[in-house]
């Protein structure tokens, strides 16, 4: 590929052409950016994210709750956002079309290092730097805030947004949820849902999003329980690969490999309730398919990190479209969110420790999912090659969105009937699972390796003969053969990587 743009067409080419994603959308209109539908495969692949995630909360003894995706004016006053949930944007003086100035500065100036910038300091930089208008080249003018959130109307009067997030909404919850967890701390929710972004001129595809899906989880704990976290022992040992803010400023952008109980000694964690908060986020992220070499975390720079964010580390992820992308925050809130809703709610959000009331702070991990989906598409993409003709998808089995694919060599004889049982014995275990009698047996193989299908079964005359069938590996192309009445039992093992296709041979 000859630029990182040319590379990302090719990706958003496969995408459509295969159905994992449409528009901008509605595209019969001419599309609104920020906007895309999922098709077939997009909407399968979310599913399986989904899962994985919700899987990994689960787990780790989250509940899950879903909130109404509209709230009162109030609430948004209360949490910050109608007066803090602002981006830098620029107009340029010719044209006068609207942009986010930092994506700007860094999309012309990659190296410009502008984070915590004020906007007078951003219009500065984009005069030094000479960034200009991406579509007529001419001059930008100064930079300004703009909020984020879209408005709305409840009945006639109450004036109401779409949520930008999903904490908010949960937050809102807590009295409740001390009567759900019978007043004990920590309690630990979830939610997965719809938030909305208003944002200026979204670019990048898929990354940057006016509608998405996001998940969040949070901890409602108290401080002295931060200190003392029960699960911080199983993990303490692990390895994840740390960017402290210590080490950007010093110019570098490698992680390092470190252990938990290593960062909290040197410093980069203050807290292991929040060392193991990160290390859930790291773990679903894997859970997701994301290889570790595609993975870091990074600590947000001082002037990075909201005035009452005690600490703030992104997970990124490595792309081959658009290098380093951020997909996940883990925050440590302190109490701010339930001391402002208590102020302006005049409810109480305080429990009780010695008979005096205190509110408790607020852990929490935060992503969209369409920027992972992207992400994943991306690191599976794989060019075509000498050994073969055709792009392909590299997913990990447990992800993919069609796990496996059955054929009949012909379409038309004998081998219909039993390919049409074994398909129904593999789809009745829960595998996405597509039929296909269509083009040559090498075209159909073709085809499913373009949306990564892992395995494809292809029962021929032999299997009329003993009872055995195909099962090709994608990723080496090389073929067994396995008794019909064993193929679920050797999918599923290969499906969950439990044994490797070249040791079945």
């Amino acid at each position: 590929m000859s630029s990182e743009r040319d590379f990302n067409d090719v990706i958003m080419g496969l995408a459509k052409k295969r159905g994992f994603f449409w528009g901008p959308s509605p595209e019969i209109y001419g599309g609104s950016s920020g906007f895309y539908d999922l098709g077939p495969l997009g909407k399968l692949l979310k599913n399986r994210l989904e899962n994985a995630i919700r899987s990994s909360f689960v787990k780790a003894n989250f509940w899950e709750v879903e909130c109404p995706t509209v709230s009162p004016e109030a609430v948004w006053k209360a949490s910050g956002h109608l007066d803090g949930f602002i981006d830098p944007v620029t107009q340029c003086t010719k044209c006068e079309q609207v942009f986010r100035a930092d994506n700007l500065i860094i999309e012309q100036s990659p190296d410009a290092q502008i984070a915590g910038q004020t906007v007078d300091q951003l219009t500065e930089t984009i005069k030094k730097l000479g960034i200009v208008c991406p579509a007529c080249k001419s001059l930008l003018g100064p930079v300004e805030t703009y909020n984020l959130m879209m408005k709305t109307r409840l009945g006639l009067v109450q004036d109401a947004y779409l949520r930008p997030e999903t904490a908010t909404s949960t937050y809102l919850l807590f009295k409740r949820f001390l009567t759900f967890f019978r007043d004990k701390l920590p309690m630990m929710v979830f939610q997965i849902g719809k938030a909305y972004r208003n944002e200026i001129s979204p670019r990048q595809g898929m990354l940057r999003l006016r509608e998405f899906t996001q998940t969040e989880g949070q901890i409602f704990i108290l401080e002295e329980d931060e200190q003392n976290w029960p699960q911080y022992d199983s993990i303490k040992t692990v390895e994840l690969p740390l960017l402290s803010n210590i080490a950007q400023q010093k110019g570098s952008t490698q992680p390092v490999r470190m252990k938990i109980s290593d960062a909290i000694k040197k410093g980069h964690f203050q807290k292991p309730a929040y060392a193991w908060c990160v290390y859930l986020a790291y773990s679903i992220f894997r859970g997701m398919g994301f290889s570790e070499e595609k993975l870091r975390l990074r600590q947000h720079l001082k002037t990075e990190m909201a005035h009452y964010a005690q600490d703030a580390w992104d997970l990124e992820i490595q792309t081959q479209s658009f290098g380093w992308v951020e997909c996940c925050g883990i925050h440590d809130r302190g109490n701010y969110d339930l001391t402002r809703h208590q102020e302006f709610s005049n409810e109480k959000m305080s429990v009780s420790v010695n008979k005096q009331p205190v509110i408790p702070n607020v852990l929490e991990i935060a992503f969209g999912i369409e920027r992972p989906l992207f992400c994943l598409i991306d690191n599976s993409f794989q060019p075509e090659s000498e050994a073969r003709d055709t792009d392909w998808l590299q997913f990990p089995p447990e992800v993919a969105p069609i796990q496996v694919a059955v054929f009949p060599l012909m379409g038309k004889d004998e081998l219909l009937q039993p390919a049409r049982e074994i398909y129904d014995s593999i789809i009745d275990v829960g595998f996405i699972t597509q039929f296909d009698v269509g083009g040559s047996i090498g075209k159909r193989y073709r085809r499913q390796d373009e949306v990564g299908t892992p395995f494809c079964v292809t029962i021929d005359y032999t299997t009329l003969e003993d009872g055995t069938v195909t099962i090709r590996d994608r990723d080496s192309m090389n073929q067994i053969r396995v008794h019909k009445d064993d193929i679920i039992q050797v999918l599923r093992r290969l499906i969950r990587r439990s044994v490797l296709f070249d040791s079945l041979k």
